[in-house]
């Protein structure tokens, strides 16, 4: 849902990559875990900011520069039963990762190794013998089926 950035000031303070549609999205939820080379742990926030397109936080714990910078790298996550249900057609960027891509022929392109936001619309990043980057639209874009571990597209093996 977001990472940790560096300190903001000296009282513990620290600026919040929030990977959400807006930058104050992580404050929904009433619960955060960080993690950091495994291990996690639940946090609190104390305060919140809206800084520019970034979000800066006090964290229960935190309360001078040096614990801040050592936040730093973190990952924030929220528990998945917090998240509301996508609607239809709509998907996880989570869900999708991992998912095998198939095209109408029935050709295995790859699987998905991550997702890029673009402004105009979101892009599979697909690792196979090569990368191929396809775009997540409704004209490419023809199943996606999370039981199957699947994304059908509109697509050649060779473009």
């Amino acid at each position: 849902m977001g990472h940790i950035g560096v300190p903001f000031g000296v009282r513990g303070w620290v600026k919040i990559y929030a990977h959400t549609e807006s930058s104050d999205g992580l404050l929904d939820y009433p619960s955060w875990w960080m993690g950091k080379n495994g291990q996690w742990c639940e946090v609190r926030v104390l305060d919140s900011e809206v800084h520019s397109k970034s979000l800066v936080v006090h964290l229960a714990g935190c309360d001078d520069r040096e614990a801040a910078a050592a936040l730093r790298g973190s990952e924030i996550a929220v528990p998945r039963s917090a998240l509301p249900e996508p609607a239809v057609n709509e998907y996880y960027w989570s869900d999708l990762i991992g998912l095998s891509v198939l095209n109408a022929e029935k050709q295995v392109l790859g699987k998905v190794s991550e997702l890029l936001e673009t402004g105009a619309n979101d892009v599979l990043v697909v690792q196979g013998e090569r990368e191929i980057l396809i775009p997540f639209v409704p004209q490419v874009i023809q199943e996606v089926d999370l039981a199957a571990g699947t994304i059908r597209v509109d697509w050649g093996l060779d473009w």
